[in-house]
C-alpha cells in the first residue's frame, strides 16, 4: 500500500529487507496488542544497526515470547512534551550542558533538541485570589418575613443576605503569576530562541495535557512525504492522558526526556500488556470520574506496575474521547506505564470536533487502516492476544470519591460518611488519623467577616474544580454547571469561608460554559475562573482565610479538601487539609454546598431552604441532559478560535525581553535561575565505580514515600532551610513563591529536599521535615544534617519501603538527594519513573531481595553500611552489603538495562550526553 511504504526510511529497507512483508502479517496473524504495534513501527522506522538494531525489531515482532523475558528494546518517540516546573530545570540543564561542552573543547550548539519539544507553562499560577462578597444586610427576623431578599447563608440565630459580585480573581492571579515568575518566564523565552525545535505555549493558555489533547497531538505525523504514528514522552507523569486519543505516550524523568530531545532512544524493558475489557453501559447518573476511580482501585488490586494496559471491548464505544482521556490520565495512579485506547472512528470525530484540519483527518484514517492500527471495538476478530485479561462491567460503577490520602482508595459516595468516621479512629496511615474517641465530635467556633461559624472534623475548607483529568471533559464540566444552576434555583449556597475555585485546562472550557449559560450559576456559588493551569491539583491552592487556619489549628481538626484532581497525597493539596478527596466536578460542588464530607447524600439533605429539605438527587443532572447541552455548545469553532491565537494572545508574555545569545549569561544575583553544579569537575575520562564505604542513613522511611515527600512543589515554609537561604538573599516571605517555581535554582531545591511537613521518618516516629544527625544524636532539618555529613566526608543512604518515589514525575526528587550526598537508596520497590531518575543522576537504586525488608533483616538505620560495587557490572546484579555491626546481606542493584549501566559509568545520563557530544 502506498501510504505504508512511506513509513519506512532507507535504513530500514537496507537492514531489515524482509520487514515490509513480515510486519503486516505479524500484527494481524499474531494479534499483537495495538500499543506494541506502535513500538514495532518506531523500531522499524529508526532501525540503523546503531541505536536501533535488527534484533530489537525481531524482539518486538516476537512479543508473545519475549514479553516475560526482560528483553530490553529502544523506543524513539516522535516528540517530547514538558510543563514549566520540569521544563525550567530542563532548559537550565541544557544551558549548563552547553557551557560544559564548550569547556571540554566541543561545539556547544550540539546541545540542541533534535526531537520536537513543546513546553506548556501551566504550573506557576496559584489560587491567591478567589470569590469576593459584599455584605448588604444583616437582620434578625423570621424566615417568612424576608423571602423577597436574596438569600446567601442562614446561621442559627440570624439571616445574612449578600450580593455576590464577580471579582477580578483571574486578572489578579495572572498579574501575581508574572510578578513572581518574570525571571523564569524570561529564561524560558530565551530558551525558545536559543534552542531549535522548542515551542513554548505561554502562561494562561491551559494545562499541558489538555492543550496536548485539544491542540498539540498529531495522531499521525507527516514529514517529508513519510507518515508515522504520533508518540511522545513527557516530563509529567500524567502524560498518559494522550493515550485516550490513541497516541502512545507516558511520563519520564526530566533527565531522561532531555536525552530524548538530544536524539537518544529510551531504553525500556518490553512490557507485558494487560487487556482491560469494558462492557455494558454506565448508569445515567455516572460520570467519567466515577469510572476512572473504579478502574484505578481495580487495577491497583490487579497489579500493573511497569506494564501497558490496553482497553478494548464493546464498552469502549460507550466512552467519548474525553472519557477515555480521563481514564488514561490517571494511569500513574494505578501504576501502569501506559493506558492505551487505539484510534477508532470516535477518535477521528473528536479531531473533527476540536477543529483539526479536515485534510489531515483523511490521511490519518487512511494511514492507520493501512498499517493495521485502526480499531473497531465492536469487531471481536480485531481483539489482540494479551498477557492477561481483566474486565469491568460499566453498569456496576457507582458514584464515588477517592481518599482521604491516596487516589486508589475509592469510596462509594453512599459510604463516605461512614468511611470518614472510621478513618478518624483508625491507626495512623493511608486510611487513618488515629484520633481518640473523645475528640471525634470536636467543634471549633470562629468568625469570618463578622459572622459566626464553626468547623469540625470533615468540614470542607477547599472545593476546587481543577486538573486536566476532569476539566478536559465537557460532560463533567457541563454537569457541574447544570448542577450549579439547579442548586441556585433551589436556593442553595456555599459558605463564604470555603475556598472555592474553577481552573479550566483551556480557554475552550470557559467558552462553552459561558455560551451554554451555566457560568453565571457557577460564579454565584463561588466557582469562578481563577486561572488557567494546574493550581490546586499540584498544591498551588493558595492561602486559606486566617480565621479558618486558626480554627483548624486550635482544634487539631481533620479538615477536608475536595477537588477534581488526580492526586491527593498527604501534604500535597494544602498543609491544613489532612483529608483530601478526589471527586467529579459535580460532586465537588455538592460537598461544597454541604460543607462537610460527613454526609450520606442518599439519606441526608444537602441543604434546607425555607424549611424544605433539598437532596442531591433533586439537583443532579442526568447524562441525557448533559449530552444535549454538549451537542449544542461544544463545537469546532470554539477550539479553532482559542487555539489559533494561543501562542500570541498573552500580552504580558509578548512584552517580555529575552537575550538572544546562544550561551546563557548567568546572573549570580538570581534566586530563580542558577547554573547547577552537576558538571563541576567533569573530565573526558571516565571514573571507575567505587564501593560505598561506611555510609550513614540520612532517613529511615516507610511505604509509599512520594515525590511530594522528597521534593515538595508547594509553598516554602518560613522556618525551612530554603526560607533561611532566600532570606539571606534579601527576600521577604511574600517573595518566596513555591518550590516548584524555583526548580531552576539548585541552592533552593537542595534545601527543599525532604522538606515536606508530612514526611514520616522512623528515626523520629512523627511527621516532620527533620532527621537525627547520628554522630551526635541531634535532631535537625534534613538539609542541615546532610550538610554536616558531607562536611565530615560521610556518604549517605536512605532506607525505604514499598513504592518509593510514587507520585509525580519529578526530576528534583533525584537531583536533590544527589546534591545532599545520598549515594544509594535501599527500598522494597520503586515507582518506575523515579527509579529511572535516580539512575539518571548516578544514585544507585538498591532493592531488597524477595521477601526481605528492613524489619525482617533487623535494620534500624543506625548502622553504617558498606555496599560492595564490583568493577564489572551487569543489569539487576546482586551486591553484598556489610554493616558496621558485622551483619551482611544482599540486595539487587536496579540498573535494569545495559544502557542504564552505561549512564552510571559516566556519572549519569547528562554526563553521558556531554561526553558523547564532546567525542563527536
Amino acid at each position: 500500500m502506498p501510504v505504508n511504504n512511506k513509513v519506512l526510511n532507507n535504513s530500514c529497507l537496507v537492514v531489515v529487507p524482509h520487514i515490509i512483508d513480515v510486519i503486516i502479517a505479524t500484527v494481524t496473524e499474531q494479534r499483537l496488542p495495538f500499543s506494541i504495534r506502535v513500538l514495532l513501527e518506531s523500531a522499524v522506522r529508526n532501525c540503523d544497526e546503531f541505536l536501533v538494531k535488527k534484533e530489537d525489531v525481531e524482539s518486538i515482532l516476537n512479543w508473545k515470547q519475549t514479553q516475560t523475558q526482560t528483553v530490553e528494546v529502544p523506543f524513539r518517540p516522535a516528540r517530547v512534551i514538558l510543563q514549566d516546573f520540569t521544563g525550567v530545570p530542563a532548559v537550565v540543564d541544557f544551558a549548563a550542558m552547553r557551557d560544559a561542552v564548550k569547556k571540554l573543547g566541543g561545539d556547544p550548539e550540539k546541545i540542541n533538541p533534535v526531537c520536537p519539544a513543546d513546553l506548556v507553562i501551566d504550573h506557576s499560577i496559584q489560587v491567591d485570589f478567589n470569590r469576593k462578597y459584599v455584605l448588604i444586610i444583616l437582620i434578625k427576623k423570621k424566615k417568612s418575613e424576608i423571602l423577597i431578599l436574596l438569600h446567601f447563608y442562614i446561621s442559627e440565630e440570624m439571616y445574612i443576605f449578600s450580593m455576590h459580585f464577580r471579582s477580578d480573581s483571574l486578572q489578579k492571579n495572572q498579574e501575581l503569576e508574572f510578578e513572581r515568575n518574570k525571571e523564569r518566564f524570561e529564561f524560558l523565552k530565551w530558551g525558545s530562541k536559543a534552542f531549535q525545535n522548542m515551542r513554548i505555549i505561554p502562561p494562561g493558555s491551559g494545562i499541558v495535557h489538555q492543550v496536548n489533547l485539544e491542540y498539540l497531538a498529531r495522531v499521525v505525523f507527516q514529514q517529508d512525504g513519510h507518515y508515522y504514528p504520533d508518540s511522545l514522552v513527557g516530563t509529567d507523569s500524567h502524560t498518559t492522558m494522550i493515550n485516550g486519543l490513541g497516541v502512545l505516550g507516558w511520563g519520564v524523568g526530566g533527565i531522561e526526556a532531555e536525552a530524548v530531545m538530544l536524539g537518544q532512544p529510551i531504553s525500556m524493558v518490553l512490557p507485558e500488556v494487560i487487556g482491560y475489557r469494558l462492557k455494558g453501559t454506565p448508569n445515567k447518573f455516572i460520570t467519567s470520574t466515577d469510572i476512572v476511580l473504579t478502574v484505578t482501585k481495580h487495577l491497583r488490586q490487579v497489579g500493573v506496575v511497569g506494564k501497558f494496559v490496553e482497553f478494548y471491548g464493546p464498552g469502549v464505544a460507550q466512552l467519548s474521547i474525553a472519557d477515555r482521556a480521563t481514564i488514561a490520565n490517571m494511569c500513574p495512579e494505578y501504576g501502569a506505564t501506559a493506558a492505551f485506547f487505539p484510534v477508532d472512528h470516535i477518535s477521528i470525530q473528536y479531531l473533527e470536533q476540536t477543529g483539526r484540519d479536515v485534510e489531515k483527518l483523511s490521511y490519518i484514517s487512511q494511514y492507520l487502516k493501512a498499517v493495521g492500527m485502526y480499531r473497531d471495538y465492536s469487531n471481536e476478530t480485531q481483539d489482540p492476544d494479551f498477557t492477561k485479561v481483566v474486565e469491568l462491567d460499566l453498569c456496576t460503577v457507582v458514584p464515588c470519591c477517592s481518599g482521604p490520602k491516596r487516589p486508589q482508595d475509592r469510596v462509594a459516595v453512599s459510604e463516605m460518611k461512614e468511611d470518614f468516621e472510621s478513618c478518624l479512629a483508625a491507626k495512623q496511615g493511608f486510611k487513618g488519623f488515629q484520633l481518640p474517641p473523645e475528640r471525634h465530635d470536636v467543634s471549633v467556633p470562629f468568625q469570618y467577616n463578622d459572622v459566626d461559624y464553626s468547623l469540625s472534623h470533615g468540614s470542607v475548607v477547599i472545593a476546587a474544580i481543577t486538573s486536566c483529568t476532569n476539566t478536559s471533559n465537557p460532560s463533567v464540566m457541563l454537569g457541574a454547571g447544570l448542577l450549579a444552576k439547579k442548586a441556585i434555583e433551589h436556593g442553595l449556597s456555599v459558605k463564604p469561608y470555603i475556598k472555592t475555585s474553577l481552573s479550566p485546562g483551556s480557554g475552550v472550557v470557559t467558552y462553552y460554559l459561558k455560551e451554554s449559560g451555566v457560568m453565571d450559576y457557577l460564579v454565584k456559588l463561588g466557582f469562578e475562573v481563577v486561572g488557567y493551569g494546574c493550581m490546586t491539583c499540584i498544591g498551588n491552592s493558595g492561602p486559606l482565610p486566617d480565621p479558618v487556619v486558626e480554627a483548624i489549628t486550635k482544634g487539631d481538626l481533620v479538615a477536608a479538601g475536595v477537588l477534581s484532581g488526580n492526586r491527593n497525597f498527604e501534604g500535597r493539596v494544602h498543609p491544613n487539609t489532612r483529608a483530601n478527596y478526589l471527586a467529579s466536578p459535580p460532586l465537588v460542588i455538592a460537598y461544597a454546598i454541604a460543607g462537610t464530607v460527613k454526609i450520606d447524600f442518599e439519606k441526608e439533605p444537602i441543604g434546607n431552604v425555607n424549611g424544605k429539605e433539598v437532596y442531591l438527587r433533586d439537583i443532579w443532572p442526568t447524562r441525557e441532559e448533559i449530552q444535549a447541552v454538549e451537542r449544542e455548545f461544544v463545537i469546532p469553532a470554539m477550539f479553532k478560535e482559542v487555539y489559533e491565537k494561543v501562542e500570541k494572545v498573552n500580552d504580558r508574555w509578548n512584552s517580555l525581553n529575552a537575550p538572544s545569545d546562544k550561551l546563557y549569561t548567568w546572573d549570580v544575583k538570581s534566586t530563580y535561575i542558577k547554573s547547577p553544579p552537576f558538571f563541576d569537575g567533569l573530565t573526558k575520562e571516565l571514573q571507575q565505580p567505587k564501593s560505598i564505604v561506611d555510609a550513614y542513613v540520612l532517613l529511615n522511611l516507610g511505604d509509599s514515600v512520594t515525590t511530594d515527600h522528597i521534593s515538595p512543589a508547594g509553598n516554602i515554609a518560613r522556618n525551612s532551610p530554603a526560607a533561611r537561604y532566600l532570606t539571606s538573599r534579601g527576600l521577604t516571605p511574600r517573595e518566596f513563591n513555591s518550590y516548584g517555581s524555583r526548580r531552576g535554582n539548585d541552592a533552593v531545591m537542595a534545601r527543599g529536599t525532604f522538606a515536606n511537613i508530612r514526611l514520616l521518618n522512623k528515626f523520629l516516629n512523627k511527621q516532620a521535615p527533620s532527621t537525627i544527625y547520628l554522630p551526635t544524636e541531634e535532631m535537625m532539618d534534613v538539609y542541615d544534617a546532610a550538610e554536616k555529613y558531607q562536611q565530615a566526608g560521610h556518604p549517605l543512604l536512605v532506607l525505604a519501603g514499598k513504592e518509593y518515589g510514587s507520585g509525580s514525575s519529578r526530576d528534583w526528587a533525584a537531583k536533590g538527594p544527589f546534591l545532599l550526598g545520598i549515594k544509594a537508596v535501599l527500598a522494597e520497590s520503586y515507582e518506575r519513573i523515579h527509579r529511572s531518575n535516580l539512575v539518571g543522576m548516578g544514585v544507585i537504586p538498591l532493592e531488597y531481595l524477595n521477601g526481605e525488608t528492613a524489619d525482617s533483616l533487623g535494620l534500624t538505620g543506625r548502622e553504617r553500611y558498606t555496599v560492595a560495587i564490583p568493577p564489572q557490572l551487569t543489569p539487576r546484579m546482586i551486591v553484598d552489603i556489610k554493616l558496621d555491626t558485622g551483619k551482611t546481606f544482599q540486595a539487587r542493584m536496579r540498573f535494569d538495562t545495559d544502557v542504564e549501566l552505561t549512564y552510571f559509568h559516566h556519572g549519569g545520563i547528562l554526563n553521558y550526553m556531554i561526553h558523547k557530544m564532546t567525542d563527536n
